[in-house]
């Protein structure tokens, strides 16, 4: 296990869970006869079997000094970790969003591979869903995604079982606490001598970008804006168990057009939905700050064709421009920002490190994380971030379940105290679907928001391509005089300011 996978094991508490998760919306196979939910389990059971990653379970350590280690299981318990619902009558969209917020409000067991997979049926349309969550210490988005390949098949014909998948699956042989300690200690040693070996081209990167930022280059200036506090908003808060959730999904093609008409990236986009997504809900609950939210934003570090479930990413930081009211200078300054951050990342990729020595990490981590959340000092203090945006690439191509297609694939992942809205993107086919993962007490009306998510899309639609040969970033936008001082001009120096500003939509 990595330091970055064991740290999302230590600073697990019952009201922050670390598992991330999926929704997979299916149409039923045709002709069906009998129960889905045992088709699944006939089909998928040997999959998960001869898997090495269903079957690895935590083995913890002596004395919790270093990280657990994974071992393999046999089996899998096909009681525990296979599931089905039945959903209430009249089986709406809404009412399965909100029994998948329930089911991942719980804590896996770590007595277990640490996966689920629940079956869930009863929807009005004849529809079915699987909700699956796997704990964030054996993968993340991106491994995830290669991982689907063994759970899901390229047609509405499924792979066919192995006679023998019970003698595959039986091969692993148990390892002893002495192996597993000489283990532990050969990873330590190893990660000790990586982070010694890994110091010379840290301080040559950060030399770097000390002497970047020492020439007062236009990309420094922009990278300061994205690393300013965001502003205290009712996401910013210490959160409960309670989750809710809302998918929702937006056409690939639009997403793409808006994208090339205004000269940005499909990501810009797709942060400056977010953007007027929250500016219309915060402005509804009378709560938008003058000040720009700031959004994290994970980055995959993970090489070309690197399928390993190992975590391999970091956070960047974006500003929102949530204060800029016009959603076409809104969008290009979010592209700016993406592009600076971007730049940043790019720069320190080399040195950003998802391995480190373990020793003594499980207590200390695990006694900051229930400190953190005891003394509620995110109630407290300016949030680093505001909320978490999260952009998944996934697959292109139809994928099945036990014959029935995929017809949506909404991600789900991790709130935490101060952080209380995760807004998962995960690309399918033809269509971007959105997960709104977020902590009760912190957004009670979730499917609200997922309503201005797509109105801050139909928003960006609408707007005007720029005039031929007029740059993007100029259209729509009234000449402005030339300015004496060589300083940038920004849009609030631009407009005189009144006395007194109450409302701050006109910022």
């Amino acid at each position: 296990m990595s330091g970055l996978d064991g740290a999302f094991l230590h600073i697990e508490t019952p009201e922050t869970p670390m598992h991330v998760g999926a929704l997979y919306l299916l149409s039923k196979p045709e002709n069906m006869e009998g129960s889905y939910f045992e088709e699944v389990k006939r089909l998928l059971m040997p999959r998960l079997a001869m898997s090495p990653f269903f079957r690895a379970r935590l083995a913890p350590m002596p004395f919790n000094l270093v990280n657990p280690v994974w071992v393999e299981d046999r089996l899998p318990n096909p009681e525990y970790h296979l599931r089905q619902v039945l959903l209430p009558h009249p089986g709406s969209i809404e009412q399965l969003q909100d029994k998948v917020a329930e089911l991942h409000a719980g804590l896996l067991d770590r007595s277990q591979p640490l996966w689920e997979l629940t079956v869930i049926d009863g929807l009005a349309d004849g529809s079915v869903a699987i909700y699956m969550k796997v704990h964030h210490a054996a993968l993340d988005g991106a491994s995830g995604v290669a991982l689907a390949s063994i759970l899901f098949d390229s047609s509405a014909t499924p792979r066919p079982v192995p006679a023998d998948w019970r003698e595959q699956a039986s091969q692993s042989a148990p390892t002893t606490l002495l192996q597993r300690i000489g283990a532990a200690v050969k990873q330590t040693s190893d990660q000790y001598g990586k982070l010694m070996r890994g110091i010379p081209e840290l301080l040559d990167v950060v030399g770097g970008l000390l002497r970047q930022s020492g020439t007062g280059g236009a990309p420094s200036g922009k990278q300061k804006q994205n690393f300013a506090l965001g502003p205290k908003t009712p996401l910013n808060v210490p959160i409960t168990s309670e989750r809710g959730f809302a998918a929702l999904t937006l056409p690939l093609a639009g997403i793409k057009r808006i994208a090339a008409t205004h000269d940005v990236k499909l990501n810009d986009v797709v942060l400056a939905i977010c953007s007027g997504a929250m500016r219309s809900y915060l402005k509804q609950h009378r709560s938008l700050p003058r000040k720009s939210l700031i959004a994290t934003i994970p980055v995959s570090l993970r090489a070309a064709g690197d399928t390993s479930t190992t975590t391999q990413a970091t956070l960047t930081l974006v500003n929102l421009a949530t204060h800029i009211a016009d959603p076409l200078k809104r969008l290009h300054a979010i592209r700016g920002a993406a592009t600076a951050a971007k730049t940043l990342t790019n720069q320190a990729k080399s040195v950003m490190p998802t391995d480190f020595p373990s020793l003594g990490v499980p207590w200390l981590l695990g006694g900051l994380a229930s400190l953190y959340g005891l003394s509620r000092i995110s109630s407290v203090v300016p949030p680093i971030a505001n909320l978490l945006i999260s952009n998944v690439p996934g697959p292109r191509q139809p994928l099945y379940v036990a014959g029935g297609q995929i017809l949506a694939y909404w991600p789900l992942s991790i709130v935490e105290h101060g952080l209380g809205l995760n807004v998962t993107v995960m690309s399918y086919c033809d269509s971007l679907d959105i997960g709104l993962t977020v902590a009760r007490n912190a957004v009670p009306d979730v499917h609200l928001l997922a309503q201005m998510v797509n109105r801050a899309y139909e928003e960006l639609e609408q707007l005007p391509a720029p005039a031929t040969g007029e740059p993007a970033d100029t259209a729509a936008s009234p000449a402005k005089p030339r300015r004496k001082s060589n300083a940038p001009a920004t849009e609030a120096a631009a407009k005189p300011k009144p006395r007194t500003r109450k409302n701050p939509e006109t910022a």
